[in-house]
């Protein structure tokens, strides 16, 4: 009995320590291999930040100067109520009438008219007047005779196709002085109406159509003259144009202010 007992005992222990190291074997963690660290990827910035340019200063440039300098009193109103004032005719082929305060110029095709303001002698001076078209089309012209006479003038010519330009006529023969500019303010054909301005100082005479600056002369040939109108047909038709409040303003003796450069 006590025999069987210690095989017991002794299969018992046997049996308890091989559970032990089974137990033992299954706690045993597995060794793991070595893994790298992962490279990692680069975040694509689909919308990169841009560098905020710093504030770029500009070039200032001189205020524009006023191409009229020297602007004094009036000396000079004309309301065309005095046919005395003014050379005045009429037959088939042209005509320069007095009529509720105009002075209308008339001609038929290809004929050239003017009118003189009489007893009067200019050298510097801003004059304006009044140009209203009735009939005017096309290449026929009218404007401002400045620094004239009967024979010699520079001659401002608006035309109907709305340009400007400028001549110096001398006995029949002209010499252009600016080529034709085209201008928003000569009026496109009849009816129209634009107010003329002339500023001569010197050598230099300058176009203002309706208080717009349009462009400079430089001529010693005439340094005064009377102030006259023209019509001009070109075409197969007539031109009228009549013309109105004639004012001329004195120069005060100033050095004429030049076009700053920036």
């Amino acid at each position: 009995m006590k025999k069987f007992l210690l095989i017991s005992a002794l299969g018992t222990l046997m049996l308890t320590s091989s559970c032990a190291v089974v137990d033992a074997m299954l706690t045993t963690p597995t060794p793991q291999m070595p893994t790298e660290t992962p490279i990692p990827t680069p975040t694509i910035v689909w919308f990169p930040p841009s560098i905020t340019p710093s504030a770029q200063a500009f070039s200032t440039y001189l205020p524009t100067p006023e191409m009229r300098p020297g602007l004094g009193k009036t000396f000079l109103t004309d309301n065309f109520s005095n046919e005395e004032n003014w050379d005045t005719a009429a037959s088939d082929q042209a005509s320069a009438a007095m009529e509720n305060n105009q002075l209308i110029l008339a001609s038929q095709s290809s004929v050239y008219m003017l009118s003189l303001r009489r007893d009067l002698t200019l050298d510097d001076y801003y004059a304006e007047i009044t140009a209203r078209t009735n009939l005017c089309r096309g290449d026929d012209s009218y404007g401002l005779l400045i620094r004239a006479n009967a024979v010699a003038y520079y001659r401002i010519a608006l035309t109907c196709n709305s340009t400007v330009s400028a001549e110096r006529v001398s006995v029949g023969t002209r010499q252009l002085l600016q080529s034709p500019l085209p201008s928003g303010d000569a009026p496109p054909g009849a009816p129209g109406e634009v107010r003329i301005g002339v500023w001569a100082v010197g050598t230099e005479m300058r176009l203002f159509l309706n208080g717009r600056y349009q462009f400079s002369i430089s001529d010693t040939n005439y340094p005064s003259g009377t102030i006259g109108v023209f019509v001009n047909s070109a075409g197969d038709t007539g031109t009228i144009v009549s013309f109105s409040d004639l004012t001329i303003q004195e120069i005060n003796p100033t050095i004429p202010v030049q076009t700053p450069q920036p």
